[in-house]
């Protein structure tokens, strides 16, 4: 039964992304919070999908952590989804993001017009100065600046490699970093279709206070995002 109702999912998750894809290619034309707007609707649609036909409930704790304006968050990642559900709480995030996937077609379109933050990797110095850069001015509109430290998708229970960029932008933006734990990939898997029913929580831990030294950083957001994570597998 799970097979086919998340086969059901997927296929109205496609149609439905397609669709509104489609239907809000004039807002490339319109003021960037049109277009901000609209892909929180679809995000809203996706996790009520999911609900309906999966049984997999979206549960967010912590929010209180989230300051109003600008902010930046360290975020846990374990499939997709992590860049979907959580626009449901930002009121205006701005993602890190690799420039491989600007090459989507519309996709790619609807990124640049949100303001995300690309980063090509293969700049490698420059790369990490052109994204302090964009997280400065994104962060001057009063933006969720979010970033996942691994730099890719971890299986549940996993530990990658928690990559420097992270920590270039708690030093040069100046701000706490607010740890946002998940246990997602349980219920929505990296690869494959399968959705396993349950409750797919996204928590927001006690910021890290600002001015930190980099080392001491590090350690805590990693320690902290590993422990909240590792709990929530437990539950």
């Amino acid at each position: 039964m799970s097979a086919i109702r998340s086969l059901a999912f997927v296929a109205l998750f496609y149609m439905w992304s397609a669709g509104v894809a489609i239907a809000i290619l004039p807002l490339l034309l319109a003021p960037r919070r049109c277009m901000v707007t609209a892909t929180r609707w679809w995000a809203v649609v996706v996790v009520a999908l999911l609900r309906a036909i999966c049984r997999v409930r979206v549960e967010v704790r912590g929010a209180e952590h989230l300051p109003p304006g600008a902010a930046l968050i360290g975020a846990k990642h374990q499939c997709m989804f992590d860049a979907m559900a959580p626009l449901t709480v930002f009121s205006d995030a701005a993602y890190v993001m690799k420039k491989e996937l600007l090459n989507i077609p519309i996709y790619g379109w609807y990124a640049r017009k949100v303001g995300m933050l690309v980063v090509d990797r293969e700049a490698h110095a420059k790369a990490l100065r052109t994204l302090i850069a964009q997280a400065r001015a994104r962060i001057a509109e009063g933006r969720q600046v979010v970033i996942f430290p691994e730099g890719h998708r971890t299986a549940p229970g996993a530990r990658g490699d928690y990559k420097p960029g992270v920590a270039a932008l708690y030093r040069d933006l100046g701000l706490p970093c607010i740890p946002m734990a998940t246990n997602s990939g349980v219920h929505w898997p990296a690869h494959g279709f399968l959705r396993r029913p349950g409750v797919i929580v996204y928590r927001f831990l006690e910021p890290i206070p600002a001015g930190l030294r980099r080392g001491e950083f590090m350690r805590l957001l990693e320690e902290r995002l590993e422990t909240a994570s590792s709990l929530l597998l437990a539950e």
